[in-house]
């Protein structure tokens, strides 16, 4: 018998009135509102216009909903299309199921787009939202916590998760991997922001570190989890998923380091023409005429020293003369 442990919601829905606040989705939307709300804070001081983060994620979250959910039903299509299985589940996306990868990978083509449209570079663009993707899915794992699903293996420890009896789970206490996961991106987020500052990312290396340290928590939680997954050489998909995507964003970083050094100085062409903008670029231009008059004064100083210099023997050569 445990003495503590984290215990499961009731139920994962909360009508108000004729309209249910399911909890799955209210963490997906929080999330959401935080990666932006964050995203535009860092893309507005990279020299970006506030605002634009906002407008890229109407395109990006769309795509990346879908791209989530279609990895999601591929991967376990056991779940929708087997023998006894109603296939229109796959459409009911609040009951839980939306893979990162997928996510990722086709938000990413959302994203493109909205880039294009505003003609700002996509991988600049990824690299202010970075910690801000990291953000939301701490926030977005605590819909499984509401669904009581995608738990660990069984366990005794303090902070075990209940769950109870109910289709496809048995009543017991697991180790509770969304919150593994949500710590985990927490110390992504963090991780990502420190390096940025300290190295000044750019080029979408900034977006690859966060791809490559949230595989490395996401293999070993995966590791840990019991519900239903395909296998291949005794691991399960999404560990060698992880295993994958991880080499690739490491490679990415090692490759765009040496390709394209540095940070981009202008994120958004338009941004750099505001009036601010210029009133900046002028005044940095009227300190650097100052210090080029400074110069040149000196630099007329030094001959006329001169001059008065050789002025003087100029003078007592005349002087001779005239004595002589």
């Amino acid at each position: 018998m445990n003495l503590a442990y984290i215990p499961s919601p009731s139920t994962g829905v909360i009508d108000l009135g004729p309209i249910p606040l399911r909890g799955y989705a209210f963490c997906i939307i929080i999330g959401v509102f935080v990666a932006v709300w964050f995203g535009n804070k860092r893309w507005v001081a990279r020299g970006g216009r506030s605002g634009t983060v906002a407008d890229i994620a109407v395109w990006a979250v769309p795509f990346g909903l879908v791209g989530g959910r279609l990895y999601h039903v591929i991967t376990d299509y056991q779940l929708y299309f087997s023998d006894g299985e109603n296939w229109v589940d796959a459409f009911k996306i609040w009951q839980g199921g939306l893979g990162i990868w997928g996510a990722i990978a086709l938000g990413a083509v959302g994203a493109w787009i909205g880039c294009r449209r505003r003609g700002i570079p996509l991988p600049a663009w990824a690299d202010a939202l970075a910690p801000g993707i990291a953000l939301a899915q701490a926030c977005g794992r605590w819909g499984n916590w509401f669904n009581q699903e995608l738990y660990g293996k069984e366990t005794h420890v303090p902070w075990a998760l209940k769950i109870s009896e109910g289709p496809n789970r048995v009543a017991g206490t697991y180790h509770p991997t969304f919150l593994y996961e949500s710590l985990w991106c927490i110390g992504v987020a963090l991780l990502v922001i420190w390096a940025d500052r300290r190295f000044k990312l750019g080029h979408g290396r900034a977006f690859a570190l966060y791809v490559a340290a949230y595989c490395a928590g996401r293999a070993w939680i995966e590791y840990m989890r019991v519900d239903e997954a395909h296998h291949i050489l005794g691991l399960r998909l999404n560990v060698w998923t992880a295993l994958i995507v991880f080499v690739l964003a490491v490679t990415y970083i090692v490759i765009s380091a040496k390709v394209r050094p540095g940070r981009e100085e202008i994120v958004e062409p338009e941004a750099s023409e505001t009036p601010e903008a210029k009133d900046a670029v002028d005044a940095e231009d009227a300190e650097s005429g100052e210090a080029e008059s400074g110069d040149t004064e000196s630099a007329d100083t030094k001959p006329v020293e001169a001059d008065a210099d050789e002025g003087t023997p100029k003078t007592n050569g005349e002087a001779e003369t005239a004595k002589g």
